[in-house]
């Protein structure tokens, strides 16, 4: 039995069924349920069960007899796709019934590297779609590094969550994350004397800290009045330095 496929809900008789189908290509059920060495009464039971996964559908014979034809494994993708989509609209609102009313702040502290891009990644589950962020883009390039903030920024996409974000001149180190209408970006840059050395995300009622590699932290905290708080401080920043496009200045 492959724990694989065991961990993606076949067990072992409907493993070895659609194993079978997979090897005859177009056979009886009769056929398929010798080779997977299950009686042919289970054969059809087995046949329904992997007809509803789309892994296994059936088609006329010679003299009408009924085939069973193996889908193509792909379709095990797609249903991964399917339950992916649900899962990012059921988690947010699972996530706002936790702990019953909020009257404590939650905080929760990540440490290393991957405590940072699990903090981030819990940013795309946002049920505003929208992000407000101070991206340290000298930091952000390393940890979480580069090619992790490239998968990071096609999921935001995918997901159709909008970022406004304010970003240090002092702080960057190459050309790229300009305003852009296809990535949902709108980006203005702070004034040369104001050093942003830290990223920060607002969504929902949390804020998100995320440090250098030096500290090596991220910070999570769930409070409507920090939030609201920071908040209205982004707001005046972001008003302040107006609707002009963003440039930098060195």
């Amino acid at each position: 039995m492959d724990p694989r496929l065991l961990a993606l809900g076949l067990d072992e008789k409907e493993q070895r069924f659609y194993l079978a189908a997979l090897e005859l290509g177009t056979a009886s059920v009769t056929a398929v349920s010798a080779r997977a060495d299950v009686s042919r009464t289970n054969g059809y039971d087995l046949l329904q069960r992997l007809q509803k996964r789309g892994l296994l559908s059936q088609i006329e014979g010679d003299g009408g007899v009924k085939q069973i034809v193996a889908e193509d494994p792909g379709v095990l993708l797609r249903e991964w796709d399917r339950t992916r989509s649900m899962l990012d609209d059921l988690i947010p609102e699972l996530r706002s019934l936790l702990g019953g009313p909020k009257i404590r702040p939650r905080i929760r502290f990540y440490e290393g590297i991957e405590g940072i891009r699990r903090a981030m990644w819990e940013t795309l589950d946002c049920r505003s779609k929208i992000l407000r962020g101070i991206l340290s883009m000298h930091e952000l390039l390393e940890a979480p590094g580069a090619e992790w903030m490239d998968g990071f920024i096609a999921e935001r996409l995918r997901r159709g969550i909008q970022l406004q974000v304010i970003r240090s001149p002092s702080r960057e180190s190459e050309h790229i994350w300009p305003s852009s209408q296809d990535e949902l970006r709108e980006l203005r840059y702070a004034p040369t004397s104001m050093d942003l050395g830290m990223t920060m995300y607002l969504y929902d009622e949390r804020v998100l800290y995320v440090s250098s590699r030096k500290e090596n932290f991220a910070l999570v905290i769930e409070s409507p009045e920090l939030s609201a708080l920071n908040g209205a401080m982004f707001d005046g920043l972001w008003i302040t330095l107006g609707s002009s496009p963003a440039r930098r200045t060195r």
